[in-house]
């Protein structure tokens, strides 16, 4: 992974966001779903919505490095910093997470077309990950197009293995889904894999690494 040429952050999503989500949607799902109703999926207990961020000239910075936590913890324990004004916060990226019955799927993984191939997407799947592990779920599932070999890696980079194939599973080429899922979440070996990489992360970014902060108090924890 390249380390990122912009300064970028990780949050929970709020409404404001939804207009920049979408028009990062379409850029990235041309000709997929009905694109997300994000209103009602901030208010749904499952769900859990990320975004990647810039923050603005004169914004708010995070703490000095002696002033926050550092380790994997909660992402409640690990915000740092204070959050940009709102109205200047620029998206650049997006993961969504259902938590349902212990196993976590990812739904959605996106970054704007410029900001591609700087390390952002797997910084998204860090957020969700961690974000999967705070609610307590066991495993955590996606599916990515079996021609995207760049995903692939990724994913395999922290610990993801293939447990199936959906045929023609997109509605625009007839591509297959391929799934995959990781080791239990507490497991020993996804838990060494998981915390090297996040290593391999601070390593890269320094004090600039982005943390997840809590849950915006409107949507359910």
């Amino acid at each position: 992974m390249r380390a990122t040429t912009v300064r970028c952050n990780i949050r929970f999503m709020r409404a404001e966001d939804i207009a920049q989500v979408l028009d990062i949607e379409r850029h990235s799902f041309p000709t997929m779903w009905p694109q997300t109703v994000y209103q009602r999926e901030l208010k749904n207990k499952m769900a859990r919505y990320l975004v990647a961020y810039r923050p603005a000239e004169g914004a708010s910075r995070p703490a000095a490095p002696g002033e926050r936590k550092r380790g994997v913890r909660k992402l409640a324990e690990r915000f740092f910093g204070g959050l940009p004004e709102r109205a200047s916060d620029h998206i650049v990226g997006l993961v969504g997470l259902w938590c349902t019955m212990g196993e976590g799927h990812i739904v959605t993984i996106a970054v704007r077309p410029e900001y591609r191939r700087q390390g952002i997407g797997e910084l998204l799947l860090v957020a969700a990950l961690e974000a999967a592990i705070d609610a307590g779920q066991d495993e955590v599932t996606l599916e990515y197009r079996i021609s995207n070999h760049a995903a692939r890696a990724l994913y395999e980079k922290y610990g993801f293995a293939k447990v199936g194939v959906r045929a023609r599973y997109y509605s625009d080429n007839q591509e297959d889904a391929v799934l995959m899922t990781t080791p239990p979440l507490r497991s020993t070996a996804f838990r060494r894999v998981f915390e090297r990489r996040v290593a391999e992360l601070r390593a890269r970014w320094g004090d600039d690494y982005p943390l997840a902060g809590p849950l915006p108090a409107e949507s359910p924890a």
